[in-house]
């Protein structure tokens, strides 16, 4: 009886150590080996499997045009094909006006200059790039200084004289480096921000193959994602794309986002795909396809995105709460405002720039506000670049003479000291970090030519300002100035006034000769803030 009892009791043990075994083992392979990743190719068809998305290039353009307003600097010589493509072109600007076309090419105060430029890539409607002004070899213009190029045409480089379409023109004053060396060749100089696209350019998604009812789907789950009137199916093989609003700074993303997106939607095959591309975001070395993956697939991945959060690695922890902030939750925006406020991390300006883009205007402002403090001047500069483009109170912005904008940023409790930049590319700015920046009562800066003094002995009471007249050597025009920096800027080139005017009186100084004496005052300790320039345009 014993015996017969204790058989099914062994046989019962083993069984349950079996199981206990056999379960343990399955646990224990379970923790030490993820889930095996689905692979990519088994988790759908995507667009940018079915089409190619084709942005518009960056575009080398060329054309001619005239610079006027030189002090016999200018010369008449000219090429017989641009002299007649000259004349034509003002004629169709000046139908009304009776002008003498050949004086007034001829002026020694005229340059006939050839125009370069680069197209940005998908480039939007009005959209400003830099242009550079060269005058022809071969003549005798020895100087393009204090200029302005009147209206030019341009088009695609090496096309001048084949081809008639004209994608840009340029304008405004000429711009003439004097930071990097004190004796510039002024025969080159630049036009900043002064090229302007004619025309929209849409991106374009190519398919591999024409079939209408492929281009109808694809059109429609472009729709369904971003809304009505993204996609516009133009033929069986063409579909013309319209950025979204919210991705209009992001052109690039936008299109990655395309080509990532499944055409096909199924909860179960999303959840695979939401899995996948979460353990690849944190395992992989190509993060960036795994983060545009999970945003392509839109909303459902916040779902999944918040376990990153948690993530001892920041670059993990910095795109999965960029992309939670542009699929709109903002559960990941105070781990981008850690990021940005870390002074030892390199993603800061990463961080920031996600904020800026994806953040409410409250958010973006607020965060900015505390940057403008930071002890890195590129974080200041970063967060000055996005208040300003929200138009916040923070930054004032003043037009100086129709030329460039003085701007100045508040830094209460700031222990960074002032600052003054200068942009040598894009729209033309003078900011004052930490204004009011006041310049001592010891101050002798004079330009590299000699014509413009500063000057203020120990203690004066005021700033005096000598400029020789641009024209008249033999004139003299003088000014007089607070030890404010504003005030300063302000005298030496607020535009003179005529006799019937009551206003500020200004000399007339360039941009291009104000920033250079600027650096000068900051060199020599006059104003007591750190001095930085923006680079040149690279052009050519």
């Amino acid at each position: 009886m014993i015996i017969f009892r204790r058989k099914p009791f062994c046989l019962i043990l083993t069984l349950l150590v079996a199981c206990f075994v056999n379960g343990c083992g399955r646990q224990a392979r379970t923790r030490g080996r993820p889930e095996e990743l689905a692979p990519v190719a088994e988790l759908g068809t995507t667009i940018g499997s079915l089409a190619e998305v084709v942005t518009p290039e960056l575009v080398a353009l060329e054309g001619y045009g005239l610079v006027g307003g030189l002090n016999g600097t200018g010369s008449a010589e000219c090429p017989p094909q641009i002299r007649a493509y000259l004349k034509q072109y003002i004629l169709t600007q000046l139908p009304e006006h009776k002008l003498d076309i050949e004086q007034f090419i001829n002026s020694l105060d005229t340059a006939v200059v050839r125009v370069e430029g680069i197209m940005p890539a998908a480039a939007s409607k009005n959209q400003y790039f830099d242009v550079k002004v060269t005058a022809l070899p071969g003549t005798q213009t020895t100087s393009l200084e204090d200029g302005w190029l009147y209206r030019a045409e341009l088009q695609a480089k090496g096309t001048f004289g084949v081809s008639t379409r004209v994608v840009a023109d340029a304008e405004g004053p000429i711009f003439i480096d004097k930071i990097d060396t004190p004796t510039p060749d002024t025969r080159v100089g630049y036009i900043l921000a002064g090229g302007s696209i004619l025309e929209e350019y849409r991106i374009n998604l190519v398919f591999n193959r024409q079939d209408y009812r492929i281009a109808g789907l694809v059109r429609n789950r472009l729709d369904e994602r971003f809304g009505g009137g993204i996609a516009k199916a133009v033929s069986p093989g063409l579909i013309e794309l319209k950025v979204p609003a919210k991705y209009k700074g992001q052109k690039q993303r936008f299109t990655s986002i395309v080509k990532a997106m499944y055409l096909d939607y199924e909860p179960e095959i999303t959840e695979k795909r939401i899995k996948t591309f979460i353990r690849k975001l944190a395992a992989s070395e190509d993060k960036h396809e795994s983060e545009i993956a999970l945003e392509a697939i839109g909303k459902e991945s916040l779902s999944k995105l918040p376990v990153l959060l948690n993530s001892s690695d920041q670059q993990i922890r910095l795109r999965a709460a960029r992309c939670m902030l542009n699929l709109g939750s903002d559960q990941g925006l105070q781990t981008l405002r850690d990021i940005a406020l870390d002074s030892g991390s390199a993603n800061r300006l990463e961080a920031l720039g996600a904020i800026t883009t994806a953040a409410s205007r409250d958010d973006a402002a607020a965060i900015s506000r505390k940057l403008l403090r930071d002890q890195d001047f590129d974080i200041r500069l970063a967060a000055y670049e996005n208040l300003r483009k929200l138009d916040d109170i923070a930054v004032t912005r003043r037009l100086v003479a129709r030329s460039f904008y003085l701007e100045q940023v508040a830094q209460t409790e700031s222990t960074s000291g002032g600052a003054i930049f200068v942009s040598r590319s894009g729209q033309p700015r003078i900011v004052l970090f930490g204004a009011p920046i006041r310049c001592r009562d010891n101050i002798f800066v004079q330009s590299s030519d000699g014509n413009i003094t500063i000057n203020a002995p120990p203690g004066e009471k005021y700033v005096s300002i000598i400029r020789k007249h641009p024209r008249r050597p033999d004139v003299i025009l003088q000014a007089k100035s607070s030890f404010e920096l504003v005030d300063i800027i302000l005298t030496l080139c607020e535009e003179p006034l005529k006799e019937d005017k009551q206003a500020r009186q200004g000399l007339g100084v360039s941009y291009a000769d104000v920033i250079a004496l600027l650096k000068q005052m900051c060199d020599k300790g006059a104003a007591a803030a750190e001095f930085r320039a923006g680079p040149l345009p690279k052009i050519g």
